[in-house]
């Protein structure tokens, strides 16, 4: 018998990573779980650490490529209609040149989130939580911290 213990958000997710994998054997197991105490980030570095989640818990993609994903995925098209210099340099350059696998690689060089503002960047992060809700993966906001306001 193995026992987890889950005391931060990463080892958390790392653990429904596992319990996902054991599930698709076992179909039956039992777990022990302790929660961490909860931090207060900014909206970068929430973002970062949703990449890492949805990593360790889908295993399909490292974080790196799970932020390519969403910066194609969801980023990409929010500025296009919202930023008029980004659309014509995006279009002129990306979109009807390069394949979908170029584009991903893109993402890497390419400003998306960085020009994005306070409310683009919640309106991102809501389409990721929406697209990896329905995948299974529940990507939470931190609570606000009431003795910040």
């Amino acid at each position: 018998m193995t026992q987890v213990i889950v005391n931060s958000e990463q080892s958390l997710q790392s653990a429904i990573g596992d319990l996902r994998e054991l599930f698709k054997t076992k179909r039956y197991f039992s777990f022990v779980v302790k929660f961490g105490k909860k931090r207060s980030l900014d909206q970068n570095a929430i973002s970062h650490a949703w990449y890492e989640q949805v990593a360790r818990e889908l295993r399909e993609d490292d974080a790196r490529g799970v932020k390519r994903y969403c910066k194609l995925h969801f980023g990409v098209g929010l500025l296009r209609a919202e930023d008029a210099e980004f659309r014509e340099a995006y279009d002129a350059t990306i979109k009807n040149t390069l394949t979908y696998e170029q584009k991903l690689v893109a993402m890497d060089v390419l400003p998306v989130t960085s020009r994005m503002t306070t409310v683009q960047l919640h309106q991102y992060m809501l389409d990721m939580q929406d697209h990896y809700r329905a995948r299974g993966v529940a990507l939470e906001f931190p609570p606000e911290d009431e003795n910040a306001k």
